[in-house]
C-alpha cells in the first residue's frame, strides 16, 4: 500500500447510497462532514457500521470519509457498512474471503414492497364485509 493512496467504493442498502473514501490514517470516520459519533446516534448502529473494520483488525489503520444520502438511519448504516467492505476489498483483495464469510460483501437486496391500488398497503387489505 502506497502512502497517500485512496480507495473509493459505493455501498447501497434499501434506498440509501453511501459514497466511501478510505485512506491510510489513524481511524477517524467522518459521515457527511460530521464525526460518526454525532451522525449515528445509537451504539448498536455504530457497531454494525464498523463490523468490517473490527473483523479485519483495521480500526486504527484507515481514515474513512463517507457521503450518504437517501433512506433512514438503518438503511444508511447498512450502506456505509457495504461501502467500507468494498473499499477494504479494494485496498487488500485477500480480505474478500473473510468479509464474504461474514456476509458483508453481498448487497442486501430487500426493498420495500409497493402499495397496490384498491388495498390498504402492499399486502394488507381493507376489511371484507359480506353484508
Amino acid at each position: 500500500m502506497e502512502k497517500g493512496q485512496s480507495y473509493y467504493a459505493t455501498g447501497r442498502r434499501k434506498t440509501s447510497v453511501a459514497k466511501t473514501w478510505m485512506m491510510p490514517g489513524s481511524g477517524t470516520i467522518t459521515i457527511n462532514n460530521r464525526p460518526f459519533e454525532d451522525y449515528v446516534n445509537t451504539e448498536a448502529a455504530r457497531l454494525i457500521m464498523i463490523q468490517p473494520l473490527a473483523l479485519t483488525n483495521n480500526q486504527e489503520s484507515y481514515d474513512i470519509r463517507v457521503k450518504v444520502s437517501g433512506g433512514g438511519m438503518s438503511g444508511q448504516v447498512g450502506a456505509i457498512r457495504h461501502g467500507i467492505t468494498r473499499a477494504l476489498m479494494e485496498a487488500d483483495p485477500d480480505l474478500r474471503q473473510v468479509l464474504k464469510r461474514a456476509g458483508f460483501v453481498k448487497r442486501d437486496p430487500r426493498q420495500k414492497e409497493r402499495k397496490k391500488y384498491g388495498q390498504r398497503g402492499a399486502r394488507a387489505r381493507f376489511q371484507f364485509s359480506k353484508r
